[in-house]
């Protein structure tokens, strides 16, 4: 059973006027700012999760601060919901649209507005790409540490409205981690600083709750971030494994020799071929799971580590244990890494990328799960994680032209996604609730809980108008799910994992 998205069921706001909104606009936008025919509005219908389209009544594209504060204005004027976006690369359905509704793109502001080198911080636009800012960074010998697979298009801004992570997250911390102050319109149109450029400021910690917030609270139109020096070196292993709990073992005992990588990565056969064939990266193909674990610092600590690193792979029952021979080599290894999810869309005609955290030492069972699952539906699933943090992205294969074929999909990445709440983990690591899981917030959260949450978006948005419909279900959802959602089904044994 699956329930539509709960931003095009649950809306409550009125019906816009769209020649009215297209006049007001035009007043304080120029002619190419604003997008409002068919053929233009199709590239805004959906973000990386293509499963949803919807298009927008409107699209603007400010160049400027000011003109974004006065789009807010007007559509808070005539109660508009706005929903603010980026690239569109996020995954959750974050940046699905309202079919009365505007789509804020911030596409427009991005600009690096200063480096500091001496404190080691960047102020930048959010439209600006995340890659973009270790290049710009680069040559005084610094650089961003969050990369996400798609850093090479993803914004800072998007960045911020997921809290995103990224292959060297283990060691480097999250978004929220990374980020010192943010410049906030609100959605009366007021300019607000949260944050500073000191490493802590009074106060609640009202950064932290923007970070990650969806869009939902705020639209983020300057980031301040962190900058760290470049490693010295950093060197990166690959082990071979006949055996996917066996990798999943082995990614607890590197922690547990007290040794935190950089990075620590895991794919399974599946994704291990399917990235090999598209990038050529090298990898064992004939292998049940991989692991790319690197370790950076200086020359005589990555040497150290390195050599423990490869003796508890070994003892962990690795088939292969192979160190990039150079920096090429190690470059191309994590190319095939972040290359996994385009590859894996070559091998099948659409692909579902779900993303749950959970307790480290639980992924070897979590592993065998999933695999009983898929079996279980009929659907193959590749499995890429960020290991060393339990942050898990299965990939369902499936193809929408065969009919209830996305519906089983999104039931069988529902109870992934409740598999790992059962274990002790979460619905999302860094992708975002949006409205791809919607329905397991009722699975994560009590009813008093969502309610606090509610809560804090009636501070910060009392007419609901920035980003309706994601991140948190409204009570009847909850209660829908609950009598007719897909973890009703008929056995529970996720319960006992």
């Amino acid at each position: 059973m699956s329930l539509q998205p709960q931003s095009q069921t649950d809306s409550s706001h009125p019906i816009a006027d769209k020649q009215g909104l297209l006049s007001a606009f035009r007043d304080i936008l120029p002619d190419d700012a604003i997008l409002y025919e068919t053929e233009d509005l199709r590239p805004y219908e959906c973000d990386g999760l293509s499963a949803y389209r919807q298009l927008p009544l409107i699209v603007v594209l400010p160049r400027t601060v000011e003109e974004v504060q006065q789009v807010m204005r007007i559509c808070h004027a005539q109660r508009v919901p706005v929903v603010a976006r980026g690239t569109g690369t996020g995954l959750s359905g974050g940046a699905l649209p309202l079919a009365e509704g505007v789509v804020l793109s911030l596409a427009r502001l991005k600009s690096i507005l200063e480096i500091d080198p001496v404190n080691r911080t960047a102020r930048v636009q959010p439209g600006v790409r995340n890659l973009a800012i270790s290049d710009a960074v680069k040559p005084y010998g610094l650089y961003y540490a969050p990369d996400p697979s798609s850093q090479i298009a993803c914004t800072i801004g998007g960045n911020i409205a997921e809290n995103s992570g990224g292959v060297h997250c283990l060691k480097y911390g999250l978004t929220v981690h990374n980020t010192l102050k943010l410049e906030v319109v609100t959605v009366e149109g007021e300019r607000i600083t949260i944050g500073s450029d000191a490493l802590d400021s009074p106060g609640y910690d009202l950064l932290a709750l923007m970070i990650g917030s969806e869009g939902m609270l705020g639209v983020v139109v300057e980031v301040t971030v962190k900058l760290l020096p470049m490693p010295e070196r950093a060197q990166v292993v690959l082990a071979a494994f006949d055996d996917v709990e066996k990798a999943g073992t082995a990614v607890g005992d590197i922690i547990a020799a007290g040794i935190i990588p950089a990075g620590l990565e895991m794919m399974d056969s599946l994704a291990i071929q399917a990235a090999e064939d598209f990038v050529h990266a090298g990898y064992p193909t004939d292998a049940a799971a991989m692991l790319l674990c690197e370790v950076d610092g200086s020359n005589q600590e990555v040497s150290e580590h390195i050599l423990a690193v490869r003796e508890v792979l070994q003892q962990s029952g690795a088939t292969e244990v192979r160190t990039a021979s150079d920096e090429a080599e190690r470059l191309r290894f994590w190319q095939g890494r972040k290359s996994a999810f385009p590859a894996v869309g070559r091998i099948s005609p659409d692909y579902y990328c779900m993303d749950g955290t959970i307790p480290r030492h639980r992924l070897p069972e979590v592993l065998k799960r999933t695999t009983e699952l898929s079996q279980e539906y009929d659907l193959p699933v590749a499995n890429v994680f960020h290991a060393g943090d339990g942050n898990m992205h299965p990939l369902i294969l499936y193809n929408a032209n065969n009919p209830g074929e996305l519906e089983r999909t999104e039931e069988l990445g529902g109870r992934i996604l409740e598999l790992c709440v059962s274990v002790g983990g979460t619905i999302t690591g860094e992708h975002g609730v949006g409205i791809e899981k919607i329905n397991q917030m009722c699975v994560q959260f009590e009813p008093d809980e969502l309610e606090q949450f509610r809560a804090v978006k009636r501070a910060f948005d009392p007419d609901e108008l920035l980003n309706p419909g994601k991140g948190v279900p409204t009570p009847r959802r909850c209660s829908e799910y609950r009598v007719l959602g897909t973890h009703n089904h008929s056995h529970h044994d996720e319960a006992d994992a």
